[in-house]
Order: C-alpha cells, then sequence, then structure tokens
C-alpha cells in the first residue's frame, strides 16, 4: 500500500568517522570522494593513498576524470589520513557522491536462484549469502525469501558481457540453449533472465591483445605491490589527460582495471582509432613496467528496464538517482555522470495485460547511500513520478522503498 513520505526522526549523525565530515558509511564501508581537476591529479591521490596500509586491506580507489571515490573498512584512523592527504593536494570532498546500486531477487527458492546468478556473474558468495564481484566493481546481489508464490513480473534483465571463453563455460555449465532475440538470454529457474554477451578483441594486432570489448574495453594488470600500481595508475592517467580521453581506472590491491565506458572505445563504424591508439600506449606503458594482462575479471554489467511509456519510467530514475541521457540518438541509456554505478537501458514493451504494472517484480534495484540522503531522494522520486510504496524510517529502519511509473521497484537503504 502506498504511503504519505515521512521525516526521519533526528538522530545522531552516525554518517561520519568520528566527525570527519569527508566520508560516509555505504553498506559496510567507509566511502568519500574527492574532486580533482583531471585524472593525473586523482592519480597522485591515489599514489600518497597506496602505501597506507597492507596489501590486504589497502582501499579500494575508483579515478575518474572529475575524482577519486575511495572505500575503505570502517577505520578512522585511515580515513583522517586520506583526508588528509587530499587536503594537501588541495582536494575537496563531496559526500553527495557516494551511494551504490545494487540488486535483489525475491524467491520462493533463493538458494537455486543464486546458484544460477553466481555462474552467470561469476561473483562469489559473501558470508550473508549475497554474491560479490570479485574485484568489487559491479552490483552486490542480494536474495530475499518469499513465503509464498504470488504473481510476478519480469521487467527488468540484466545484461553481461564477459571473454567468449568465459560465456562459453557458463553456458555449457547451465545446460541451457541460449535464446532471445539476439540468441544470447538464459533464465533462472524463476524466469529472471540474463543476456550473456561475449566479448571480443579490441583490434586484430597485437599491440592491444591486452584489450577486450564486452560493451566497454577493458584491460586488467594483476599487480599487488603498492609503488607498482600506483606507477601504473600515474601512467595511465596522464595518457589519458593527453588523450582527452576520460577513463575507468578501478584500482585494487589485487590489481588495476583499466576501462573504456560503454561504448566510448568505438565509432558507427568500429574500433575508434585514436582510442586504439591510446590503448596501445596504455599496453605498452604496462608492458614495459613488466606487468601481463589477465582477462579474469573482465566483466561487464548493465541494467534493463522494459517499459511501456518509456519517457516517464526514464525521467524517474533519471531524476531520483541522479543519472543523465546518453546523448546519442536512438540510444536510450543513463549512465552515472561519475560512472561509478550501473548503465540503465530502457526497451518497448506493449502492454498486452492491463494488470501487468500490479503484479510486483522479480528484481528490484537497491540504492545504499548515508541515510540523511534518504528523505532528498524521496522526495526527489516522488516529483519525478514516483509512488512510495513504503517508509520503515518510523519504525527505526534505514529504509524507504519507492516505486517509478509502472511499479518497477527502488529500495533505499541507509547507514
Amino acid at each position: 500500500m502506498e504511503q504519505e513520505p515521512t521525516v526521519a526522526a533526528e538522530k545522531p549523525d552516525h554518517n561520519t568517522f568520528s566527525g570527519l565530515t569527508d566520508w560516509r558509511l555505504v553498506g559496510d564501508r567507509g566511502s568519500a570522494w574527492f574532486d580533482a581537476p583531471s585524472q593525473l591529479v586523482g592519480a597522485a591521490l591515489v599514489g600518497r593513498l597506496t602505501q597506507l596500509a597492507p596489501a590486504d586491506s589497502r582501499p579500494d580507489f575508483d579515478l575518474r576524470a572529475g575524482g577519486v571515490r575511495v572505500r575503505i573498512a570502517p577505520d578512522p584512523a585511515v580515513a583522517e589520513a586520506i583526508s588528509t592527504a587530499a587536503a594537501d593536494l588541495g582536494l575537496r570532498s563531496d559526500p553527495s557522491a557516494l551511494a551504490e546500486l545494487g540488486l535483489v531477487f525475491e524467491s520462493t527458492r533463493p538458494t537455486v536462484v543464486r546458484s544460477f546468478w553466481q555462474r552467470a556473474l561469476d561473483h562469489h558468495e559473501l558470508s550473508d549469502g549475497r554474491l560479490a564481484d570479485r574485484v568489487r566493481r559491479d552490483p552486490t546481489v542480494r536474495f530475499d525469501r518469499l513465503a509464498a508464490s504470488q504473481p510476478r513480473d519480469n521487467r527488468l534483465h540484466i545484461d553481461v558481457g564477459a571473454p567468449s571463453t568465459r560465456v562459453d563455460s557458463v553456458r555449457e555449465s547451465l545446460g541451457q540453449r541460449p535464446h532471445g532475440p539476439f540468441g544470447v538470454a538464459l533464465a533462472d529457474a524463476d524466469g529472471n533472465e540474463v543476456d550473456l554477451c561475449p566479448g571480443g578483441m579490441l583490434s586484430g594486432g597485437p599491440q592491444t591483445s591486452d584489450w577486450q570489448t564486452m560493451f566497454s574495453a577493458l584491460a586488467f594488470y594483476p599487480v599487488t605491490d603498492a609503488g607498482r600500481a600506483a606507477a601504473l595508475v600515474t601512467a595511465v592517467a596522464e595518457l589519458a589527460d593527453q588523450a582527452g580521453r576520460p577513463l575507468l581506472i578501478d584500482v585494487r590491491p589485487e590489481g588495476v582495471m583499466i576501462d573504456s565506458g560503454k561504448d566510448q572505445w568505438e565509432i558507427p563504424t568500429g574500433a575508434d582509432p585514436e582510442f586504439v591508439e591510446l590503448a596501445t600506449r596504455i599496453q605498452s606503458a604496462a608492458r614495459a613496467a613488466g606487468l601481463a594482462a589477465d582477462p579474469g575479471p573482465y566483466r561487464f554489467v548493465q541494467i534493463g528496464i522494459t517499459a511501456t511509456d518509456i519517457p516517464a519510467v526514464r525521467a524517474f530514475w533519471s531524476r531520483t538517482l541522479g543519472y543523465v541521457d546518453d546523448p546519442r540518438p536512438m540510444v536510450t541509456d543513463l549512465y552515472d555522470p561519475r560512472r561509478l554505478n550501473p548503465v540503465i537501458f530502457f526497451q518497448s514493451q506493449e502492454d498486452a495485460d492491463p494488470d501487468r504494472r500490479s503484479h510486483p517484480n522479480r528484481l528490484h534495484l537497491e540504492l545504499s547511500l548515508p541515510a540523511d540522503r534518504i528523505d532528498l531522494l524521496v522526495r526527489t522520486g516522488l516529483a519525478a513520478g514516483g509512488r512510495l510504496l513504503a517508509d520503515q524510517r518510523r519504525a527505526g529502519a534505514q529504509e524507504a522503498t519507492l516505486a517509478d511509473p509502472e511499479g518497477n521497484e527502488l529500495r533505499l537503504t541507509g547507514s
């Protein structure tokens, strides 16, 4: 049943670390975003921070054209040291950038459904039953048990790009013949679908053999030494700035992932020669540093929503999530302007069933964010044509659920 929006009761500010205003809890990790005027300046911050902790507890860094997201285990001392390093470089934080989009499946048989998605996504299982990307780039997936079967619709689906050998292995292990309009769809026991799409090489030459394309063009270099990782990040950031090509550079204790961003590596006739040149220079820099690529973590994940009124549904998600429109004609994509969260795209579907929108989806989106931002997103979602389905903040839980104009749900979960 729809509810009126409420204002959460005043609570102590548990979203910062001991008064460190740069930081917020998002899920179970401390997060901060620091604006940076270039990728090279952001790389300078990464270089300073990689030495802060041993490899098994080093922060995760997401370096973008506009700044750096840092995620750590909640530790006020480490957070303070990171904030100090950022201030020394003249970088300012922006806590409004901190939110992580995840997936929630509801099922009467969550174990069976989880097994399918663990193979399809190549995620590992966490202690609480969630599935997580091994290098913490793609959405975390949660499985909620339904007490009894009830009418469920399937208006959301997932696209996964992966190396072709990985795709072949998944199809064989699941024992399914791909179906759907593109011949790549697989379905779990409840009928939730994934389009599992095989990747290809960026070009035919050895100069870019480290790179594979699967919506994005990706190259991953395993490097656990903090100094070597920082040197690679600095070299890549400098090359990207020189070329005027923003990249997604994700730095993990396990290695460095370099990502073009969806479709940013290509032009209508194929691979963009300018991007191929940049990829060539990056590969040369990595090889000169003695690094070899590992395609194991190559993965791309995006979320598709079918709708009868795409403009109305799209407007809800754009405004509520703060996403922006892909400017290309005939493309329905919305993307996170900082490219930290997955792309959402929309497909048209005729509404043959007049009751279709009253059936809940089996798949929901869940946005983990600082609890003090839930009120703002509820108001934004309602103004964008959404409905408030549930608000548990009166009961002390930091959670509210919105529905878009066609009933697709977004759970807002605060820390």
